[in-house]
């Protein structure tokens, strides 16, 4: 594993422990957002394991998809929670009023925490 991608996963790990506790204070949509972030530094991981390296999130998540999904080379799962929790940032520091229930924080870090999972164990063998 490069160096890169070790900070990349350490960055992930600890953007995700940001998420936990601002899920435990009550700061849901800021809690979702760092899971969010979490996840994009996983695909930023992988993708840099194959020397790709975009500057865009959108650029992430199609070439994480196309480099990793489309080959079966990844759980297809991992490419919808990164689809799915693109928005969370956006909604965090944009709405006036976003609408993120406890429920569904929860649920977006324990995807995240799933795919960082994945990642530490199989990111070497992808």
């Amino acid at each position: 594993m490069k160096i890169e991608q070790q900070q990349l996963l350490e960055k992930a790990r600890e953007s995700l422990q940001a998420a936990q506790l601002l899920a435990n204070n009550n700061l849901l949509a800021f809690a979702t957002a760092r899971a969010y972030y979490s996840m994009f530094y996983i695909a930023q991981a992988f993708l840099l394991g194959e020397n790709l390296t975009f500057f865009s999130h959108s650029a992430v998540i199609a070439a994480f998809g196309k480099t990793f999904i489309k080959t079966k080379r990844l759980p297809v799962e991992y490419h919808r929670y990164l689809i799915d929790a693109q928005e969370q940032p956006t909604d965090a520091d944009y709405s006036l009023t976003p609408n993120i229930t406890s429920k569904k924080a929860q649920d977006i870090i324990e995807k995240a925490q799933r795919m960082l999972d994945f990642a530490q164990e199989n990111i070497e063998a992808v």
